[in-house]
Formats: structure tokens, C-alpha cells, sequence
């Protein structure tokens, strides 16, 4: 049996949305195809789905909203406990199935599959924390608290480069919120996420909950729009590119709905003085090399002090002469392709701006001849004031910046419009406060002696300025999937007013 049948999917022309009713397989659309960014070869075709399929799920997703807010928020956790069990069961094969169909390496495939376990865990566990506040009241005989409500409809957006790991860090949260969920992922991706959907649906329909998780693949023209207008949508999670969320934010804040945005990243590593770089290095390889350079959270950019600047780099090159590029199913493979060649484009657009700023490429920059879509990384001593460093690059680009002092650092550092991921490596304790302080690292992850990629679930993840301002996964973004009550009960047989108000209807 192969990796599709081991995940339900035996047909090799799937419907792309499901519901209550199950698969709808819908021909009106056409189809897309999801390619192997390994080979170039066409996986599967998947039956888009049409404007009459997402009126019959959102009304479906509907009607199962109004019967699991009722049910208890730590029985919703122990059915999402079913869930992660399932994924573990499947872990070897989903993430095989993440591998081939988005080309990251299979440790990272199975480490995402991990990623929707661990979220499965926590989630599990805060279904029994869901909780409000209570206060004191200035009126006798009163009581006053606070309490989280299930808030509806979730819409999840997701991306390409993690196929599910950002759908289960909402999708299982806004699940023990009392939540039901459509997921519109990446049309680059979809067989990656009707796996996913087989496996959970699987579970929450043996309980008699089916509706909970439901899944639209579709043109954004014809499905996204309808979803990001869509007022019975109270909450809409995107991931994808600055320039899209704005529009997501926009279209959604103009009905008065909430977003999560978590968009591009920008992310630099500052290496001081005293940076041990038998930590250095990896970390940056990996931070940079891993996914292809493909994570929002990828490095992009190392900061070094001039002083161990020509140490950095000959390290550096050294260690990318490690890499082995190839298919990312072999387990000795550290660097798979790209997802399409729309990346490969993009990779050599970026390198043709470097050439016009006199860039000095230290390592890489070719495009590999083979089946697939294959690049070299690329290492670059450059300054941050470029356009092409002021962007996002959505591939395996590093540049190498060098700095006088840490208040130049510092600058450096903050001076990119994005604010996601940020590392420092140092042994100089003031330095390391610093940057973590107030007038250090502007982002929303900052880390001391580890890289900018790969963020732990029981933190809240998300960034500041265009990387959006969202926080998806652990601590207390739970809220997010909820509506917060204040509820004043009067116990007495009065009826005192607040702020001493007086209203005398008897003179």
C-alpha cells in the first residue's frame, strides 16, 4: 500500500471539500494538480471546490457549531486527545506525505506531524483552563466575573510551506474553545490536508461529532474571497504573504471580524564578540538551509562583529559545503527542492538584484539541472539598506552583515519592515539583556543562543509590524478563539446604580 491509500486517499482524482456529509466531489471547478517538487511530477488531481459546495459546508459547519459549544470544553479535549493519537498512529506516513508533496526533508515532514501532536497534547490540557476572572464590585451584594464563550466559525488560510502543522495550531484550540473550523490550505499542497482531514474526521464522526473540521480547496477568486467576506465567519486565521494580509485584514475588518495574521519574516541573527560558534554555525545552517529556506521564521540575515566576521564566513561555507541536496525522502538528504518553479524564478530575481548592489556571492547561487526544482544556497556579504534585503526572499538566501558596536547592531537588526523571529548569540550577559529588553530585538520571538527557527508550541507564536501582530499556538492565545463575557449578578433585594447614580422614579 503507499503512502495515499495508507491516508484514505485512494482515489487519484479527490474531492476537495468535506463536511458532515463527507467528500463532495464536485466537477463544475476543474481540478488542480499537486505537484512533487522533487520530480516535477503530477501526484494526484484534486476536484476544486465550487461556490454551491461552500454555502452546503458553511451551513453545515454551522449547524454543528450550535450542538459543540454545548459540549463540555474537557470532553472537547479528550476527543482532540483521540486526535493526536490518531496523527501518532499516522505520523510516519503523513509525514512521508508532507515530504513528497512539499519537499521539505522527512525529518522536518515527521517533525511537523510532531508539531500537530504536541499541540494536540497542550490543547488537551488547557480544554480544563479555559479560564475567566472575577472581581470585586463597588455595588453591595453584587458579584462581578468574567467568562470565555465559544465564538463560532473559524476560518483557517494556511500556506504551503508547513501543509499542517499551522492548521492544527488553530484548528485544535479553536476546537476545545468550542469552535468548528474551515480550512482553506494551500492550493499547492491539498493532498497533505485531505489526509489530515481523514484522519481527525475519522475520529470526531466514530463520537458522533462529524462537522467540527471542515475543508475547502478552491481558487482564492471563487472559495478565499467567499470565506474572508463571509460575516458568519467571526475569526479568520491567515498565513501567507504580507501583501495578501493586508488584503485578508482589510476585507475581514471592514465587516468587523477578527484576523490573526501571521505574515512574512525578515529574520537576522546577531553573532557578537564573544558568540561561541560551534553553536553559531549550525544553528544558522540550519536556520537558513532548513526548509530551503522556506520557514517565515528561516534565517535571512546574520549580523557578525567585525572582528569575527572572516571566521563566520569561511565556517559558513564550510559547513554549506555539507549540505547534501537532493530527495528529501533520503534520510542523508539536509536540503530538498523548492516548492515550484515560480520559487526558482524568484530565487533568481533576488540574485540578480545582488548583482546589481556589487554584492559579493561568497557560496551558491546556481540553479541545480535536474528533475525538480533545485537551487544552491546562497551566502552573501551585504548591506541592509538593500531593497532585496529590506524584502522577504522566499528561498535559501543569507546575507552576511557586519557591525562596529551593539547599538549599530541593534539597528541594523530592527531596521527591516517585518518583525518576526530574532536570535542573539553571545556569553556577554549585558549584551544578551539588552537585546531583550524594551530598546533591543522589535520582534515577537527573541531568543539568546539558539536560531531564529523553530519555535517550541507552548509559546504564543507571532510577530509585530507587517509580520501581522497575530499569536497563534500556546500560552494564552486560546482567547483569540473565544468571546469574553462580563456577567454582574445583583443578590440583593436593592437595586443600587454604578458610580452612584441616582434614578428616582418615585418623585
Amino acid at each position: 500500500m503507499n503512502i495515499l491509500e495508507t491516508l484514505g486517499i485512494e482515489d487519484r482524482n479527490p474531492g476537495a471539500c468535506s463536511g458532515p456529509e463527507g467528500w463532495l466531489k464536485s466537477t463544475s471547478e476543474g481540478t488542480i494538480d499537486s505537484i512533487n517538487p522533487t520530480t516535477g511530477e503530477c501526484i494526484a488531481s484534486v476536484n476544486l471546490c465550487s461556490a454551491d459546495d461552500y454555502e452546503r459546508i458553511m451551513e453545515a459547519s454551522h449547524r454543528a457549531f450550535l450542538e459543540w459549544r454545548k459540549v463540555p470544553a474537557p470532553l472537547r479535549g479528550q476527543l482532540v486527545r483521540e486526535m493526536g493519537n490518531a496523527l501518532r498512529e499516522k505520523k510516519d506516513a503523513l509525514g512521508s506525505l508532507v515530504t513528497l508533496e512539499m519537499g521539505k526533508i522527512k525529518a522536518e515532514g515527521d517533525g511537523e506531524v510532531q508539531e500537530m501532536i504536541d499541540i494536540a497534547d497542550f490543547a488537551v490540557g488547557q480544554s480544563r483552563m479555559l479560564y475567566g476572572k472575577s472581581m470585586h464590585s463597588e455595588r453591595p451584594d453584587h458579584r462581578m466575573y468574567e467568562q470565555y464563550h465559544p465564538l463560532g466559525i473559524v476560518g483557517v488560510i494556511s500556506a504551503f510551506n508547513f501543509p499542517v502543522a499551522v492548521w492544527a495550531w488553530n484548528a485544535f484550540i479553536a476546537a476545545i474553545a468550542g469552535d468548528t473550523v474551515i480550512w482553506k490550505p494551500s492550493s499547492s499542497v491539498p493532498l497533505s490536508a485531505i489526509a489530515v482531514q481523514n484522519i481527525c474526521n475519522d475520529v470526531l464522526k466514530t463520537h458522533g461529532y462529524p462537522g467540527i473540521f471542515s475543508l475547502v480547496i478552491g481558487r482564492g477568486s471563487t472559495i478565499g474571497e467567499r470565506l474572508i467576506n463571509d460575516k458568519r465567519i467571526p475569526l479568520v486565521s491567515f498565513t501567507g504573504s504580507t501583501a495578501m494580509g493586508k488584503r485578508v485584514s482589510e476585507v475581514v475588518a471592514r465587516r468587523l471580524g477578527r484576523t490573526i495574521l501571521e505574515l512574512g519574516g525578515n529574520n537576522a541573527i546577531i553573532v557578537d564578540e564573544t558568540a561561541d560558534m560551534e553553536m553559531v554555525i549550525p544553528s544558522v545552517v540550519f536556520g537558513a538551509v532548513g526548509t530551503a529556506g522556506q520557514r517565515c521564521t528561516s534565517t535571512r540575515r546574520v549580523i557578525v562583529h567585525e572582528s569575527r566576521k572572516d571566521e563566520l564566513l569561511e565556517r559558513l561555507v564550510h559547513a554549506y559545503k555539507q549540505v547534501r541536496i537532493g530527495d528529501p525522502l533520503d534520510e542523508r538528504t539536509l536540503m530538498g527542492p523548492v516548492i515550484n518553479q515560480g520559487t526558482v524564478d524568484l530565487y533568481l530575481r533576488a540574485l540578480e538584484k545582488i548583482r546589481e548592489k556589487n554584492g559579493e556571492i561568497i557560496y551558491g547561487g546556481n540553479v541545480i539541472e535536474r528533475k525538480g526544482y533545485f537551487v544552491e544556497p546562497v551566502i552573501v556579504v551585504g548591506e541592509n539598506d538593500w531593497d532585496i534585503i529590506q524584502e522577504e526572499t522566499f528561498a535559501p538566501i543569507l546575507y552576511v552583515i557586519p557591525y562596529k558596536d551593539l547599538d549599530e547592531a541593534l539597528a541594523i537588526h530592527n531596521d527591516v519592515p517585518q518583525g518576526l523571529s530574532s536570535a542573539m548569540f553571545t556569553t556577554n550577559l549585558l549584551h544578551a539583556e539588552q537585546f531583550l529588553s524594551a530598546r533591543g530585538s522589535d520582534c515577537g520571538i527573541a531568543n539568546i543562543n539558539i536560531g531564529t527557527s523553530g519555535a517550541e508550541i507552548g509559546g504564543a507564536f507571532g510577530g509585530e509590524k507587517e509580520t501581522g501582530g497575530g499569536r497563534e499556538s500556546g500560552s494564552d492565545a486560546w482567547k483569540q478563539y473565544m468571546r469574553r463575557q462580563t456577567n454582574t449578578i445583583n443578590w440583593s433585594s436593592e437595586l443600587p446604580l454604578a458610580q452612584g447614580i441616582t434614578f428616582d422614579l418615585n418623585d
